[in-house]
């Protein structure tokens, strides 16, 4: 059985306070509502990185909670001024780290080729990769989302082997569907989470397929998660604005 995630992606969001009295709050939760059903579940936060030490201390009483990081340079280390290593965000005990997400890819024109430079680098620091994938409408509407997303998946992650693989969590985040209140239909959703795995198998298997986690991305909040999670290839959701509200976060994770 694969693990099931619900993983939280603050994005610029939220002062020092707020991202103190927000972990708490969903810690908190998460220790009355899930109980002994924590080991189900896994929960990663990922705020911004200048939050990451200040909540890191919050987990302690949860065994389900893991910290990620939104992003990571490509580089090793040098004069990249602004930019956060990969061996930073380890020293920090960062767990996870999200990489591809579709406003890096649009805003700061990542490419599928750099993006596989900083999953090298997430391996290589002892962290794991959440690998967003996605196509725009106009994509979709010119029937060409599934060979788009299938280049996005080959072209960052087939140079791995099929050891590193088995670590990579694959995130689908439909880029119609983010922020717009517009939500993939669960059976959308379920077409590409499918297509995804069979495009994975063909590289590393079955077994690896059938193993790898992956996430839906796109709109999703407490009441259609069930509907979604519901489907045999979805396995969680990397959730965008419901995951700055504690309540909304743990329902989500009671979604399954």
């Amino acid at each position: 059985m694969r693990q099931k995630i619900v993983a939280g992606n603050w994005k610029m969001n939220l002062t020092k306070e707020e991202a103190q009295s927000l972990t708490s709050e969903i810690v908190g939760m998460n220790n009355d509502e899930l109980g002994t059903n924590q080991k189900e579940v896994k929960l990663i936060i990922c705020p911004s990185f200048i939050h990451i030490s200040t909540i890191k201390s919050l987990f302690k009483s949860s065994k389900n909670i893991y910290l990620g990081a939104q992003n990571v340079a490509s580089q090793e280390k040098g004069a990249y001024t602004g930019e956060i290593s990969a061996a930073m965000l380890s020293s920090y005990q960062v767990e996870y780290v999200i990489i591809g997400h579709s406003e890096r890819r649009q805003y700061f024109k990542e490419s599928n080729q750099e993006i596989a430079q900083k999953i090298d680098l997430i391996f290589a620091n002892k962290m794991l990769p959440i690998f967003c994938c996605g196509e725009t409408l106009e994509l979709r509407e010119e029937g060409n989302h599934v060979e788009f997303i299938k280049n996005q998946i080959s072209e960052s992650l087939f140079h791995l082997s099929a050891s590193e693989f088995e670590k990579v969590i694959v995130a689908y985040e439909p880029i119609w569907a983010i922020g717009t209140g517009k939500t993939a239909s669960s059976e959308q959703a379920q077409e590409i989470h499918a297509e995804i795995r069979k495009h994975i198998s063909s590289k590393y298997g079955k077994e690896i397929a059938d193993k790898t986690p992956i996430l839906y991305g796109g709109s999703c909040k407490p009441s259609n998660a069930k509907e979604i999670f519901a489907c045999p290839d979805v396995d969680g959701g990397l959730i965008g604005g419901a995951a700055l509200k504690s309540r909304d976060f743990v329902e989500i994770a009671k979604s399954f």
